[in-house]
Order: C-alpha cells, then structure tokens, then sequence
C-alpha cells in the first residue's frame, strides 16, 4: 500500500506543530521549512490554503492518502450529525488509530505496520487491514505468537493506557476494548475540521 515516507519533521514544521508526536529537531526548528522559513514577509494565505492547509494536516496526521481521505469525507457526509465531527469519529475508529492509541505501538506508522504484518488480532481473528473500522464492543489484541515482540513489549511499558475514556486495556491479556465512538472533546488533535468541510463544499 502506498503511504508518505518523506521527512516528517519538514511535514511538521509546515504545520507548526509536531503531528508525529516528540521531534528533538521540529524543537530546534519550530518555523516553517524552506529559505524563507524565518522570514516576516511570507505571503498571507488565502482562505483555500488555510482551508488546504488543514485538510493536509488531517491527512498526514492521521496517514492517509487523499484519495481515501476522500473516500471517508463521502462516508462522513452520508452519515447521521455533523460531518467535521463525524469524519474525525472516523479517523479515530481505525483499527491503526486504536492500536496506536491503546499504546501497543509508538505511532500510527508502527501501528500500521503491526496491523499488515498480521500481529493485531480483532475479536479474536487477525485483521491485516488498517483501514478496518472499529464498531463498540470490539476487542483489539495482541496476537500471541506476537506478544513476546521487542517493538510492542516497549512501546507497551512508555504507554499510558488509561488516556482516552472511550477505550480500556487489560494488561494481563495485552488486549484493549473500543467502548464507544469518541466523542469531539475527547479527541486531542488540534484540527480544526469545519474548514475541511467548507474546502470539500466549494
């Protein structure tokens, strides 16, 4: 499957923020790339780049292409509520998001990369499919030949397990249970959706 793997500290110093997580070099360069990062006359952005800009943010946050970006955006729009707000619900119910959100991997990348090589179990079936939407009520584990793996055995330990109220981990089966569709205020991305729904509505 295709995916970005570029610089990510550049992806974050165009954003002004580390999407990736902890960047000793995004800290020592928090301004944006290129030879005019440092520069007060950037050129203003428009109301499209912003409205782009955020749209990209989600994209590279959350590692999708913009072709299934898309193709959630359609599922958010025919879906009951608000689409900005469902359409992060969305992102948030991948099976790579909860993998990495449950602390079994350290990002969303490593997540993914657990889900295609078959370590991630759904209900008690491996699920090689990052893209895989989560319902309440599932259990997400660790696939037992897999359990003994340095990356998730390290990742496990530096996690706090107990962040988000919409998920819970049981360390002694290494497994973790999605409860319930996050609501918005319990999402900590700082993405400002209502301005991918006005760029989709031109």
């Amino acid at each position: 499957m295709a995916r970005y793997i570029g610089p990510k500290t550049k992806i974050a110093r165009k954003f002004g923020e580390p999407i990736y997580g902890p960047d000793k070099y995004f800290e020592r360069k928090n301004f944006p790339p290129g030879q005019h990062g440092l520069s007060k006359k950037r050129r203003k952005s428009s109301e499209y780049g912003i409205q782009l800009k955020e749209k990209q943010k989600a994209k590279y946050t959350y590692g999708l292409l913009e072709k299934q970006f898309a193709n959630l955006f359609d599922k958010a729009q025919r879906s009951k509520g608000v689409t900005g707000e469902v359409l992060l619900q969305l992102l948030e119910s991948r099976l790579d998001n909860v993998v990495y959100r449950l602390g079994i991997a350290p990002t969303r990348a490593a997540a993914r990369q657990l889900v295609g090589h078959k370590h991630i179990t759904v209900d008690g079936s491996i699920v090689n499919i990052s893209s895989y939407l989560l319902k309440s009520g599932q259990v997400i584990g660790v696939r037992e030949k897999s359990k003994s793996l340095l990356v998730i055995d390290e990742a496990l330990k530096a996690s706090n397990h107990n962040k988000y109220p919409w998920i819970e981990w049981d360390k002694d089966t290494k497994t973790g249970k999605y409860l319930n569709v996050p609501e918005r205020t319990e999402i900590p991305e700082n993405i400002k959706e209502q301005l991918i729904v006005e760029l989709y509505s031109k």
